[in-house]
């Protein structure tokens, strides 16, 4: 294992020191793996909805890449691929929480639901009003009764964005909350590996492809996927992916909606614009018209070669508070 690291045991505390560092604009206690706007404890203005997300660390710059105006107070930060506990989750929720409320925007593991439905029991004892919303959006798995369901990818991204400017307007609680619900209801993502990432702590990759192989349907954490196949082209590659959103996002022809092209963290900018280009012929084909992109790396899984294309259908509304400024770490545009 070759990483720019110190010690596998304080991968995550390092760099939110470092975090702290490069973005003086942020509150962050690196030790516990808060990340909150505005140094000095300023805080969210009075009355104003606060957006709190989190997750396990490795996905950077979800989350606490997204802290910022427009999107979200506060982010907690667990340990690669594992949920933040409960406590930490609470100390940011009260610490963000400014008269009207905290929405939580939980990604769709089972760590992430029991911890973060434990520290909003905790912060409502306290008397602060706390909704979830829970984000679900991996096509490559299916919605079943049993188990946790599908995963959460990079709809989130979309989320946070959408339910943080509808919070910036002054919004009350409950129609943060359904914004959010709404996005999630109408986004769908897909994802593919050319290799497997190399978590710190194992210091090996989580699973093996052949060098002719990919694996189609991958989890953000390497989850096993829906197959594997021999590598084929980005054109190839962009139908099959699409093919899984598209099949299980009806009406999505004749509706605009909004692209993201994810890198997972080892694939570069040339090829991420690549599967842009396949994927804006795809649509084209299927009579979709992309209204808004981003390509990038938004949502990684450390060093994963790769890529996740997520597509939400849009409204007017939508496009509205998607569109409305946004200043934070990794993201920013309208300031």
């Amino acid at each position: 294992m070759k990483k720019l690291i110190n010690s596998p045991e304080s991968v995550v505390s390092d760099a939110l020191r470092g975090m702290a560092a490069a973005h003086p604009g942020l509150r962050v206690e690196a030790e516990k793996g808060i990340v909150t706007r505005a140094a000095g404890g300023a805080g969210e203005p009075a009355g104003k909805v606060a957006l709190l997300s989190g997750g396990g660390s490795g996905h950077e710059p979800l989350h606490a890449g997204f802290v910022g105006r427009g999107m979200l107070a506060a982010a907690v930060a667990g340990p690669v691929f594992t949920s933040p506990v409960p406590d930490n989750i609470a100390a940011a929720t009260c610490a963000v929480e400014a008269g009207a409320g905290v929405l939580h925007i939980v990604k769709n593991y089972t760590g992430d639901i029991l911890n973060f439905t434990m520290a909003a029991e905790d912060c409502e004892d306290e008397g602060v009003e706390v909704a979830q919303v829970v984000v679900d959006d991996d096509v490559a798995v299916a919605r079943t009764e049993h188990g946790p369901g599908r995963r959460g990818t990079g709809a989130t991204l979309f989320v946070e964005k959408i339910a943080g400017a509808l919070a910036e307007e002054g919004a009350p609680l409950a129609e943060v909350a359904a914004v959010a619900r709404k996005v999630n209801a109408n986004a769908r993502s897909y994802g593919v590996a050319l290799t497997s990432c190399t978590t710190p702590a194992k210091g090996s990759p989580n699973f093996t492809l052949g060098e002719d192989e990919i694996e189609l349907g991958i989890g953000i954490h390497g989850e096993p996927g829906r197959e594997r196949r021999k590598i084929m082209t980005a054109a190839e590659t962009a139908e099959a992916m699409l093919d899984a959103v598209l099949d299980d996002l009806p009406e999505a022809a004749g509706a605009p909606v909004i692209l993201l092209v994810n890198g997972l963290g080892g694939t570069p900018p040339v090829e991420l614009y690549i599967m842009r280009a396949e994927v804006e012929r795809v649509l084209g084909e299927r009579g979709i018209t992309v209204a808004r992109s981003l390509v990038g790396n938004y949502v990684t899984s450390l060093d994963m070669a790769g890529c996740t294309l997520t597509l939400c259908r849009a409204d007017e509304e939508l496009l509205r508070l998607w569109d409305a400024p946004v200043d934070t770490p990794s993201l920013r545009w309208g300031c």
